[in-house]
């Protein structure tokens, strides 16, 4: 049997992200591919926008599974993350329960013979049948597998975190009512931050660690060719070297990598052919998010236009 060689399967990754539009490196490539031969979840962190969540929707479409999203914020807790159960169902099972007992009981002669009667009732009171899973369940029992995406883990709190380090070594959790429920299909687990507060070590040790920083200019260019194939090359080189240009300024919020992908959207729509200083400006809104910015950004437009140009050149 031939076996395939690490580097050709990094390769094939790289391949099959770019055929769903998402452009990658080979650090990016080679973390997926560990991730799925050790089983190890992946946390990525970066600054907003730079394509972290991204990554997992890539990953379910490349693998053909389902993407299922926890997202994370303050005070989220086992009930939202976990599981549920169905109150209102359960309270139609206790009615039909009463309803039966009367029948179930009669004959019986004794304390001990009603408690033998009570026991051989199917009480279903606490099974799957009430449970209603949420997002971390949900991986689990997948039968075909999943990537399962917790976002913006640093939004939530120590507690959370703790509660999530069973799930993370050992593709397991523990339901009081239910006892220990193991993946029927290991998932592929991305945890995403944006360094709003630091990782707790524990949960850092039971992943792979992946840092994406805002691209370069040669791999922005690589990921506007394929995300708005509409734009023409010259001003492909121009914007891209504008964006790059502006993430040097000392900003409130850089722009991220979507935001050029929109800005360059903005550019097609208007019939733009070059970058010029008053189409920056008309337009620069798209890319930053704060009027402070804005404003800062506008004794530097001339000379960042005009740096831009000789991209294209």
């Amino acid at each position: 049997m031939r076996h395939v060689k690490p580097e050709d399967e990094i390769q094939a990754v790289r391949e099959g992200f770019a055929k769903g539009g998402y452009i990658c490196d080979k650090q990016i490539a080679t973390s997926i591919f560990l991730s799925r031969k050790l089983g190890k979840p992946i946390l990525v962190e970066g600054p907003p926008g730079v394509g972290k969540t991204e990554l997992a929707k890539a990953t379910a479409e490349y693998l053909g599974q389902e993407l299922i999203r926890l997202q994370c914020y303050e005070g989220v807790d086992e009930a939202k993350a976990l599981y549920e159960w169905k109150y209102g169902k359960q309270l139609l099972y206790t009615q039909v329960l009463k309803e039966k007992l009367g029948d179930l009981m009669e004959g019986a002669s004794g304390l001990k013979q009603s408690m033998d009667r009570l026991h051989e009732f199917d009480d279903t009171f606490f099974s799957t049948e009430f449970l209603e899973p949420r997002p971390l369940l949900k991986a689990l029992w997948a039968e075909k597998g999943a990537v399962l995406l917790i976002d913006e883990i640093d939004k939530s709190d120590d507690e959370f975190e703790a509660f999530l380090l069973e799930l993370l070594s050992d593709y397991q959790i523990s339901v009081p009512e239910l006892g220990t429920i193991k993946a029927k299909s290991t998932p592929i687990v991305f945890l995403t931050s944006n360094n709003s507060r630091e990782i707790g070590d524990a949960l850092k040790r039971r992943c792979l660690h992946l840092y994406i920083p805002f691209p370069d200019s040669k791999l922005e260019n690589d990921i506007i060719k394929a995300r708005v194939p509409d734009v023409e090359e010259g001003l492909r080189k121009q914007l891209v070297a504008f964006v790059q240009g502006l993430r040097t300024l000392e900003l409130k919020k850089h722009p991220s990598v979507s935001e050029t992908i929109d800005w360059a959207r903005t550019l097609v729509l208007l019939h733009a052919e070059a970058l010029d200083a008053e189409l920056v400006r008309d337009t620069l809104n798209v890319l930053l998010k704060f009027q402070d910015d804005i404003e800062n950004v506008d004794g530097e437009i001339n000379a960042l236009t005009s740096q831009a140009q000789k991209a294209s050149a």
